[in-house]
């Protein structure tokens, strides 16, 4: 299973033609694009399902798929239509309050992503505590998938120590992080080959030991 070149090339007319009367006039282009992403989806979730016992067969596609409109309310940026598919795959689709996978397609910026992005305050600090009792346990959790520390997304993170947590702390760093998330980046001919499905599935596997340790740090 793949995503096929020409739903890459609708989000390249998209991002050209971010207009509703352009879009218009393609939705049967974009109804076609949408169908081989759902497809991919309820591949994936199958394929999750076999080694994560937090995702099932029971998701639907529908469910974790984002909605390619825009709410341009409070954007200054008022192109109606995102340049991307994504879903957020979880026992609650797109919607979970807490660990899920997270995939992206965008010509030129695709990826997947899993861990807790903005977790609720009483998770990040259960997080954060999970990390000061059992720092070791979330290193050899990530080196269990190949990957370090240094690998986390360091995109949402504090300037300062957050409260009950020292500077001097040898671990603050981590500590201070606001969201807790690895991600791999794919290429558009990688996304589009005949193995894609497998790139991505082998890549959940990795993360997946991570993934644990934030459940376990939830108690889920």
């Amino acid at each position: 299973m793949k995503i096929d070149k020409q739903t890459l090339g609708f989000l390249n007319q998209l991002r050209e033609n971010n207009n509703r009367e352009w879009f218009q006039e393609n939705k049967v282009i974009y109804e076609t694009a949408l169908t081989n992403v759902k497809d991919y989806i309820t591949q994936l979730i199958a394929a999750l399902s076999d080694f994560d016992p937090h995702i099932n067969t029971d998701i639907q596609a529908s469910r974790c798929l984002f909605r390619i409109y825009r709410d341009t309310r409070f954007s200054k940026d008022k192109t109606p239509y995102k340049t991307w598919f994504a879903a957020g795959i979880s026992i609650d689709g797109r919607k979970l309050d807490g660990p899920e996978y997270y995939l992206h397609i965008e010509p030129g910026k695709h990826f997947l992503a899993a861990g807790y992005w903005r977790p609720e305050k009483h998770h990040l600090n259960a997080i954060r505590q999970e990390i000061d009792y059992s720092y070791q346990e979330m290193a050899d959790a990530l080196a269990q998938g190949g990957w370090t520390v240094e690998d986390l997304s360091t995109e949402d993170k504090l300037k300062r120590a957050p409260a009950g947590y020292s500077e001097e702390d040898p671990h603050i760093e981590v500590l201070k992080l606001k969201s807790y998330i690895l991600y791999q980046p794919f290429t558009d001919s990688e996304i589009t080959d005949s193995k894609s499905l497998q790139k991505i599935v082998d890549t959940a596997k990795r993360i997946l030991p991570f993934k644990r340790f934030i459940h376990q740090a939830l108690d889920q």
